[in-house]
């Protein structure tokens, strides 16, 4: 009896060591988003909108891993499913963002942007339809250990596929909004 519990012991003892060391493999480092324009989680205000201004936030990124070369945005509408497939609205890609600070309305020099669902290769705020819901937009930051030979205009797929093998890091920043005009 009593060895049939150690056994048992060490097997569970073994179980989560292992679990713990798996856990510890896929975990990135600890970078974080912040901006100036809304709180993450909070509400998009009007001025960052397809129904105002239609102007860029600003970010800053803190935390990223010294070997950080680039950074890359995906900004999309996760709370839509376009043809009851797992599409949703992409609203703006870019890369090879080589500041950890990225100015209102701006990218720095040097940055290149993809095409959102309008096929323009800019930012595309967000436009959750008249009194709808809230929609929970998402922006996706990415730590690279390298710039991407992608060009101007790309789409997220290919942006995607570009970065594999080269995150070090990942963050992402949330802004609800539903348009009440």
């Amino acid at each position: 009896m009593q060895f049939k519990l150690s056994r048992i012991f060490f097997s569970v003892l073994a179980l989560m060591m292992s679990a713990q060391v798996m856990a510890q493999g896929f975990q990135l480092p600890n970078m974080q988003v912040t901006s100036n324009a809304f709180e993450d989680g909070g509400i998009i205000p009007i001025k960052y909108t397809s129904h105002g201004d239609n102007i860029q936030p600003d970010f800053s990124i803190t935390g990223a891993p010294e070997m950080t070369s680039s950074f890359a945005i995906i900004f999309h509408d996760i709370s839509v499913a376009f043809g009851g497939g797992t599409g949703d609205v992409t609203h703006w890609l870019a890369w090879n963002i080589r500041a950890r600070e990225i100015p209102e309305g701006s990218l720095p020099a040097g940055s290149v942007q993809g095409n959102n669902i309008r096929g323009q290769a800019s930012y595309m705020g967000s436009g959750a339809p008249l009194k709808d819901r809230f929609h929970h937009y998402v922006f996706e930051f990415y730590a690279l250990n390298d710039t991407l030979d992608l060009p101007e205009g790309s789409s997220r797929d290919e942006l995607l596929a570009a970065m594999e093998g080269k995150v070090v890091a990942k963050a992402s920043y949330i802004g609800k909004y539903a348009n009440a005009q």
